[in-house]
């Protein structure tokens, strides 16, 4: 179903449902009033619908009454109780009254039971008249609404004296005998008058609940009343019987109380639980009716007795009580109205004065324009808001205080607001620039609501919070330290460039920017230094780029520029000037900074990426980011254009990084040896333990590649917790097999300060393979800046009192290995590869080399040479004062067997030794780690 059909079906199908039922009973009563008119065809038959046919219908209406009282609660029940009480005795004396006519074939009697019934129909209809009245709500409201009634039912008892009701009193005193007919012929219509006087009185005063259910069980009651008064007239009341056109009056009265309740359903069950809205006229059309009411009593009253006194009759005592008595009552309702009145004037005055305090007082400013823009009225407060004085605005145009921007918005939202309906919308909410007194614009907002055809607006001063919010705005697209648009600005800004007119044109190009350098900064002079470097480095670079392009700070040390096209076609061109743009900001950052008394140097590695057809502002920035990563890895301080096979470069990296801890998982990695060779013998010194990643694709990779690669810090240290563990189960394995020969493994500075479990420990270790003391030596790489000695010291020392042997690994190559050598109690030093490759053909190698082996010979330091692979730096080495080799000259890595074999033969032979001698091993040292590089593996 759409949307229109699910909104107006149910409101379709309840008005077609009343629709129908109303029609029903249009139809019922008007067969029955056809039948009564034509005689029903004949006297007997007439007799038993004018008789029990009214009965009937008289007893659907108590009985729908009644369910419908059973049915619902609240405050109305009690009415539709007596409704159907009411409607019951009606039933009863019909049923009476057929029983006379119809079944016994004889006249009523009067009186007879029949007309105790009716007498009884009149006082529940009247109290459930009541109850269905709006109760007022104080004691002079109830007193008005008895006199109302007595004004009504003392004008009605007037002229229905005057009329008739006296000639039938002078009968009934004539004829004593006959008092009790003649008491019942004064019974109905008194009773009559004041049911009408109920339903006069009461009309104007209904509640609002169930409005549709009250008027119809009004209707029904005064339709029986006036059938009343008909057959009560001295014209009908002698010619009267069974089946008459008056019955259709009754039997219609009956069958719309019936009608009344479910009339109350059919709105309950209406949309929203509402009843329509009402016209706009009708309540000032009611109200004047209501307030008329006791002066047309007084009228009607008045006639009566005019019309005794017109027609030359001596004037009933009755109709002159009744008449003084409505004139009193007139009297006394006057003055409670009065008195009521003027309560109510001082109300109204107390509550003007508390309202106009209160706008007076209040700090909006509150304007009533009129429908043709000019303001009418300006609050007070106008003075501290606006800063002009209310009586200066007074009489000018609204438009002539709106900024002119806001102008347009203004009125097209007040057209809107004033089009739509008063009940959907009742106020709107606006907000715009107005004059103030100074001459500049404040940001007002305003409440407007709908006023006599113009407007009223309840306006406040939110320029504040317009700044505050502007500036959390402010702060949450820019770096805080720098003030450049930070990343997601940054990336709001690439978007907006591929999306716009602007997204066909290639130019368009993102540059990522990195500082070389920068930690140094933070780690010499302090973080303080560093922001004041990052400051001014943001300052170049936004003075650097164009006034169309965007410079921002993404975080860190990490800088990006946004540089829009300029439509030109020809890529090359267009390449050569962005190189040029980057190249001009990486010389601009690469100049001296300086920064209180220092004088800081960075450099700069910028990575350039330009847009591609239909690329994301996300893979727009990542390709930036991979160029400015491949200038960091090609050297620094270069700018790189990013290329296709980069980031084919990563998605290799990545899946080796995956296979990489699927490998760790699954226990592919093996462990190989080195032999540690004694130079001066070719004995077997130490075993140096590596590691060997054979993957499930049949690909060997050496360390060199596969911890290249991982880029996984977690990876990387559990690979050397299983390195470490593994090689000292196989040296105590050894051990244990009769070949104790010490095992080295290389282990950064960072994983001996870990805090890991206990049971993972090198002491556990230890412990628990029982690897004998010295059998063991932890090679520490060039120590982290970020580590501390001290830190360090303290534990290289805890390791030697268990009989771990320390040596410093890669000396030769690192800024701190002077300083390690100076404070770390080193056991060996161990030559850095790059140092024997050109020992022999490189004369400054090979004085650098002599001088650091000269140096570990005067501090009593073993020294092993990592990388040695041909008999010519065998004899340079040894001849410098060398004391260990390890790599291809004697040996390449071993698996477990071919190690335990070389054992068994103690020695390799030695270019420039004489002959192989039988030592198990000579000059013994515990030693680690040995060549990472790619070495080939003897097959196993």
């Amino acid at each position: 179903m759409s949307a229109l059909g699910a909104l107006f079906s149910p409101r379709s199908a309840a008005g077609s449902t009343g629709t129908r039922s109303r029609i029903l009973l249009g139809l019922v009563c008007a067969g029955y009033s056809v039948g009564a008119a034509v005689g029903w065809g004949s006297p007997r038959v007439a007799v038993f619908m004018g008789d029990f046919g009214l009965a009937a219908a008289a007893l659907i209406a108590a009985v729908s009454c009644l369910l419908y009282a059973r049915a619902v609660g609240g405050r109305l029940r009690p009415a539709w109780l007596l409704f159907s009480l009411s409607s019951l005795m009606a039933a009863c004396g019909n049923a009476v009254w057929g029983w006379y006519e119809v079944v016994l074939g004889v006249p009523v009697p009067a009186p007879s039971l029949a007309d105790v019934f009716f007498l009884c129909f009149a006082p529940p209809a009247i109290v459930g008249l009541l109850v269905l009245a709006k109760r007022p709500v104080t004691r002079a409201g109830w007193i008005c609404l008895g006199l109302d009634a007595w004004l009504i039912g003392g004008s009605l008892l007037t002229l229905a004296w005057s009329l008739a009701l006296a000639h039938t009193a002078h009968l009934a005193g004539a004829e004593e005998a006959n008092v009790a007919p003649a008491a019942l012929s004064l019974a109905y219509p008194l009773l009559d008058i004041v049911l009408v006087s109920m339903v006069l009185a009461l009309h104007f005063r209904r509640s609002g609940v169930n409005r549709s259910a009250v008027n119809t069980a009004i209707a029904a009651l005064a339709l029986t009343v006036l059938s009343d008064a008909v057959f009560t007239s001295p014209l009908l009341r002698s010619t009267y019987h069974s089946g008459q056109l008056l019955d259709a009056g009754w039997f219609a009265g009956s069958l719309l109380l019936a009608y009344a309740p479910w009339a109350a359903r059919r709105a309950a069950r209406a949309p929203g639980g509402a009843s329509p809205p009402r016209a706009a006229g009708s309540r000032p059309i009611a109200g004047s009716l209501a307030a008329l009411t006791p002066y047309l009593a007084a009228a009607v009253c008045t006639l009566g007795i005019l019309y005794n006194v017109v027609d030359g009759r001596r004037v009933d005592r009755v109709v002159i009580f009744t008449g003084c008595t409505v004139v009193l009552a007139l009297v006394v309702r006057q003055g409670i109205m009065l008195l009521d009145n003027i309560s109510l004037t001082q109300e109204l005055a107390q509550k003007e004065n508390h309202f106009r305090s209160l706008v007076q007082g209040s700090s909006d400013v509150i304007m009533i324009a009129a429908p043709d823009g000019t303001l009418r009225y300006v609050s007070p407060a106008a003075a501290g808001v606006y800063g002009r004085d209310a009586e200066d605005l007074v009489g000018a145009e609204l438009s002539s205080i709106i900024h002119p921007d806001d102008l347009g918005r203004f009125v097209h939202e007040v057209r809107r607001f004033l089009a739509a309906p008063p009940h959907e919308e009742p106020t709107t909410r606006i907000e715009c620039r107005f004059c103030s007194g100074a001459g500049d614009w404040l940001n007002v907002e305003s409440t407007v609501n709908r006023h006599q055809g113009g407007l009223l607006l309840n306006s406040r001063d939110v320029t504040e919070r317009v700044r505050l919010q502007a500036q959390l705005q402010h702060n949450a697209e820019h770096d805080p330290l720098t003030d450049l648009p930070n990343r997601a600005l940054f990336t709001a800004r690439v978007r907006q460039a591929l999306g716009g007119r602007r997204a066909s044109d290639p130019g368009t190009a993102v540059l990522f920017i990195d500082l070389d350098g920068f930690k140094q900064v933070n780690d010499t002079i302090g973080h303080q230094a560093g922001d004041e470097l990052l400051i001014q480095a943001g300052r170049r670079l936004q003075d650097s780029v164009r006034a169309g392009d965007t410079a921002a700070r993404l975080g860190g040390d990490e800088f990006a520029a946004l540089i829009v096209g300029d439509g030109t076609r020809d890529q090359g061109a267009r390449e050569y000037q962005v190189h040029e743009i980057a190249e001009r900001l990486r010389l601009t950052l690469s100049q001296p900074y300086r920064i209180g008394p220092n004088e800081v140097r960075v450099a700069a590695s910028i990575g350039v990426a330009f847009a591609e057809p239909a690329i994301s502002p996300t893979d727009l920035m990542r390709n930036a980011d991979l160029a400015m990563y491949r200038a960091k890895a090609g050297g620094k301080d270069r700018v790189e254009l990013y290329a296709p096979q980069m980031q084919a470069d990563v998605v290799r990296r990545s899946e080796l990084a995956a296979r990489l801890r699927s490998a760790l998982r699954d226990g592919e990695f093996a462990l190989l040896h080195q032999p540690v060779v004694h130079l001066a013998s070719g004995s077997v010194a130490a075993v140096a333990a590596q590691a060997r990643w054979r993957s499930a694709q049949g690909i060997l990779f050496t360390p060199a590649e596969f911890l290249r690669v991982s880029g996984d810090d977690d990876r990387t240290a559990e690979l050397g917790r299983w390195l470490l563990e593994e090689a000292v189960a196989q040296a105590a394995d050894r051990a244990r097999a009769g070949h104790p020969v010490a095992v080295s493994v290389r282990l950064p500075a960072a994983r001996l300060l870990e805090t890991g479990p206990p049971l993972g420990s090198i002491e556990a270790l230890l412990t628990r393979h029982g690897l004998p003391s010295g059998a063991l030596m932890i090679e520490v790489a060039d120590s982290d800046p970020r580590i501390s000695f001290d830190a360090l010291e303290q534990r290289l020392v805890a390791l030697r009192r268990l009989g771990v042997r320390i040596a410093l690994d890669g000396f030769g190559s690192g800024f701190a290995a002077i300083n390690a050598l100076r404070r770390l109690p080193i056991d060996v030093l161990k030559l850095d590869r790059t140092l024997v490759e050109g020992v022999v053909e490189s004369a400054r190698l090979h004085k650098i080399t002599s001088g650091l082996l000269r140096i570990a010979g005067d501090l009593g330091l073993q020294s092993v040479a990592d990388g040695v692979d041909v008999p010519e730096q065998v004899l340079a080495l040894r001849a410098m004062g060398c004391t260990h080799g390890q790599g291809m000259a004697f040996s390449g890595p071993l698996d477990e067997y071919r190690l335990r074999r070389a054992l068994v033969r103690g020695e390799f032979p030695v270019a420039g030794v004489p002959g192989p001698r039988p030592v198990m091993a000579g000059g013994s040292i515990p030693l680690l780690t040995g060549s990472h590089a790619e070495t080939p593996v003897p097959p196993t």
